[in-house]
């Protein structure tokens, strides 16, 4: 069986991967998709962020990376995959994650949405909350891959 994980990933974070790693324990193979959002304002460019991807994710032999451009649901009716991951930290992600599975399920009924909660210690990591730590010269080691904090110092010139 065959899943995607979709996100900005800007940029990836420990908590990502732990939903990574556990999903492709789960899945034969997980595709990340690295979704490219023109209406967004990211900090690393798609091509950035790509990289920090398959650096941070290149020990998962299942896992691979893909981009695009538009709706989620575009991606799977292209696909043959119709499973997707989402991870869930708190409340609001659950508010948020529960709207978009119902408007994407009427837009695409075959779509299969499976949610793993976050671990425990990844419960308030978040892309913007590291970008934040990185700006102001805090330490990343906890939160993100060595690839994103080197890239995060060079962002912020620290």
């Amino acid at each position: 069986m065959k899943a995607i994980y979709p996100g900005s990933f800007d940029p990836i974070t420990y908590g990502h991967i732990d939903i990574v790693k556990r999903a492709s324990k789960i899945f034969d193979s997980v595709t990340i998709v690295l979704m490219n959002n023109p209406r967004k304002n990211p900090l690393f460019s798609i091509d950035e962020r790509f990289k920090m991807i398959k650096e941070s994710t290149k020990e998962f032999k299942n896992v691979n990376v893909k981009v695009h451009t538009g709706l989620l649901v575009q991606y799977v009716k292209t696909s043959s995959v119709k499973i997707v991951i989402r991870g869930l930290r708190a409340l609001e992600d659950f508010e948020y994650e529960f709207e978009m599975a119902l408007t994407n399920r009427q837009m695409c009924p075959e779509l299969e949405m499976v949610y793993l909660m976050t671990d425990l210690k990844y419960l308030f990591v978040s892309s913007s909350m590291v970008k934040e730590i990185a700006q102001f010269g805090g330490e990343l080691n906890k939160w993100a891959p060595p690839i994103v904090e080197k890239e995060l110092r060079k962002k912020f010139q620290r």
